[in-house]
């Protein structure tokens, strides 16, 4: 095979590895590198590896080394060996040519099923060339505007991989094509997938203390590629690129968009002890954010290392990278986990105006992609409300989780910050340009509690990650509703029932946009474990089995979701411009109307635990119904509200009553009891009630 191998100089753009007409190019940035080696390894020929060293006089342009190879197989794995200076406390650098590095560019990686040894990483050439053509028949972005948005957040393997799924692929990106019908009739706009693209769950070195097995990188937030999607997610351990690309193109057919959690604040080779496997042995001090000695890692990420992203190069890479996912993976959108890295400069300092933000949201090719911050890093950085300027940029509003977890836990002092969380956080996001739809509201996400559990523990139960317990957050802003864990107490159950149907009805009810967790619309338990990441078992996978234990629960969030798809009330582009000042008017202009018990009577005191509003629909630019929801806090006493007038001389009928079992809680409009102005409605503790209008004749808006 080597005698047969022809090479030439080949070209520095684009970076990684291009099948072109008269040969194969590669090409890798390296600043500080002495030499540089590319090794190939080739599966179907007994030939040891063979090495190919550029000469800098002929290989090189720039920092960038190329060369382009002809007369070699496709089916070839590569890598790159590197030497250079290895001055830890001098320089920063870390060239170490004992180690085989990844392309960062590499659109495919060597990989073995799900939990199989990962140990050629780092010592073997495991970068793959995307060989394969692919027909996309027309697929186009849906571009769903984000107001009307509806997020599903869920994990490839954790979604189908219990056998209850009852799927032929469990646990890939074909097992999610399986259950698309399922997404369609629940109603959802998109789903968020969390981290796709390749890590090694095997990486980890904690152990369950109970089994003694070592757990796994379950959820997958330590990319070693920005690039390359997961192969053990594929059904095919060789077509990973096109069985995403096939679950993409299905998913957009039933008018579902792809929206990916995607990792660049920090990378898989961790802190000074991990792994060396790419970015640390080809320019580790420009990769990476150092400290002062240039010996050890600013570490911002909570994982070991800092992505220096800000630089030119790192800036570049990710452009590269998010372009690629939508030009060549027809993804739809972006949520960047722990995004306020991207705003530090390269002492990690925090910048005013980042141009990796900035350039993110400017970018012509990602002009209608969706671009979700979570506006937070591990360092204590909390930039919810402020992240960027830009009117694209929209927040994983961790402000609403917080505000209206404490309200269904009783906690006194929240109706103020509760309304305001309703109406689309006017506080966070009424500037720069921004609307309601900035906002993505969520209450619960794959970090932290479940919603079933959110109403059934008062702390978290993490004995089983092997850390004793410490891991986790120990602020959930949770109440276990009067007994800890599972029971069979009938009132007890009663009383997390309404809460989560209740916490249900403001997510879906409130300006912005939703995000839900995979599971919880029918009850999935994660037994109090608030920092699943590492439970690849039960703890994570979903029991579909509660499909029919919890028929009621997912026909409630059906029945929510619809609502809010057929009434723009609810999905303003706009703030309010009258109605959530404070000072309440009896006029029929105003687009939302706060009260407590009484119409026209508000309670933003400490004490208060009651809060109820009226939206106008007559004052829409497209018509709606008016509707009235009322919210009790109190953990133990209900609350009678005086039911005020609906507009245009309409009627109101009760449609939402989360104290009641399925079917009656939500009731269709035409089925629903007539409440009269001026009527007293009892709203249980922890409860909500809510009131549709409907013309006299009966003919709804």
């Amino acid at each position: 095979m080597k005698n047969s191998i022809r090479t030439q100089t080949g070209v520095p753009l684009p970076l990684g590895s291009t099948i072109l007409p008269l040969g194969i190019n590669f090409a890798l940035f390296s600043r500080h590198a002495h030499s540089v080696s590319l090794v190939l390894n080739f599966p179907h020929h007994r030939d040891d590896y063979i090495e190919i060293p550029l000469d800098p006089q002929v290989h090189k342009t720039g920092d960038i080394w190329h060369i382009m190879l002809s007369g070699v197989p496709e089916d070839l794995h590569y890598g790159y060996r590197i030497s250079g200076p290895y001055e830890p406390g001098i320089t920063g650098h870390l060239y170490d040519s004992q180690h085989i590095l990844l392309d960062p560019y590499a659109k495919e990686i060597l990989s073995a099923n799900w939990g199989g040894p990962r140990n050629f990483l780092g010592y073997e050439p495991c970068c793959l060339l995307d060989t394969h053509s692919y027909d996309w028949e027309g697929d186009k972005p849906l571009n769903i505007p984000l107001q009307d948005t509806i997020i599903y957040e869920l994990h490839v393997r954790g979604f189908t991989f219990h056998p209850t799924a009852k799927v032929r692929h469990p646990g890939t990106y074909k097992g999610i094509i399986e259950k698309i019908p399922y997404l369609q009739q629940l109603g959802i706009t998109a789903v968020e997938l969390m981290p796709v693209t390749e890590f090694d769950e095997n990486e980890t070195t904690f152990i369950n203390p109970e089994t003694k097995k070592r757990l796994k990188n379950f959820w997958g937030y330590s990319p070693l590629s920005f690039f390359a999607p997961k192969s053990s997610y594929s059904s095919d351990l060789h077509a990973p690129l096109n069985e995403f690309r096939d679950m993409v193109k299905a998913l957009h057919s039933a008018g579902i968009e792809v929206i990916l959690d995607i990792v660049f604040n920090h990378t898989a080779e961790g802190g000074a002890d991990g792994p060396t496997s790419s970015f640390r042995g080809i320019d580790n001090t420009i990769y990476y954010l150092l400290d002062a000695d240039k010996r050890n890692y600013l570490n911002y990420s909570g994982c070991g290392n800092t992505c220096n992203c800000n630089h030119p190069i790192v800036r570049s890479l990710i452009m590269d990278a998010l372009r690629w996912w939508v030009i060549e993976m027809h993804v739809d959108g972006f949520r960047f986990d722990l995004a306020s890295i991207l705003g530090r400069d390269g002492n990690g300092n925090v910048l005013t105006n980042p141009p990796v933000v900035e350039r993110i949201a400017e970018d012509p090719v990602l002009a209608h992609t969706k671009i979700i911050a979570e506006a937070w890093d591990a360092a204590g950085l909390y930039q919810v409300g402020h992240f960027s300027p830009h009117h694209r940029w929209a927040e994983w509003n961790g402000r609403f989780r917080d505000d209206v977890r404490a309200f269904m836990c009783g906690r006194l002092g929240m109706v103020p910050a509760l309304a305001t969380r309703i109406a689309g956080s006017s506080d966070l996001y009424q500037r720069h340009n921004h609307r309601p739809c900035n906002s993505i509201n969520f209450i619960t996400s794959h970090d932290g509690f479940t919603l079933t559990d959110l109403v059934s523990y008062n702390v978290k139960h993490n004995l089983l990650n092997g850390e004793n317990n410490r891991d986790g957050d120990n602020n959930n802003l949770s109440w276990n509703s009067g007994i800890e864990g599972s029971t069979r107490n009938p009132h007890i159950l009663r009383l997390r029932a309404r809460r989560l149907r209740t916490m249900t009805t403001i997510l879906f009810l409130s300006q912005g946009v939703p995000m839900l967790v995979a599971g919880d619309e029918f009850g999935r338990s994660q037994m109090g474990n608030n920092n699943a990441w590492c439970q690849d078992n039960e703890i994570s996978w979903l029991d579909w089995s509660l499909l029919k234990k919890r028929q009621g629960q997912l026909r409630f969030f059906q029945k929510l979701i619809k609502l809010r798809k057929n009434h723009h009330v609810f999905r303003r582009d706009t703030f309010f411009q009258s109605g959530n000042t404070g000072i309440e008017e009896d006029s029929c202009s105003l687009e939302i109307r706060w009260q407590s018990l009484y119409p026209g009577k508000q309670d933003w005191s400490h004490e208060c635990r009651t809060l109820a509003y009226l939206l106008n629909g007559a004052v829409l630019e497209q018509t709606d119904d008016d509707f009235f929801v009322m919210l009790n806090g109190s953990p133990n006493e209900s609350a009678r509200f005086i039911v005020p007038a609906a507009t245009r001389n309409r009627i109101w009928k009760q449609i939402i009553d989360t104290s009641r079992p399925s079917p009656h809680d939500f009731v269709d409009l035409q089925l629903a009891d007539t409440v009269e102005y001026n009527q007293t409605v009892s709203v249980p503790a922890m409860g909500c009630i809510v009131l549709q209008s409907q013309s006299i004749r009966g003919k709804t808006i």
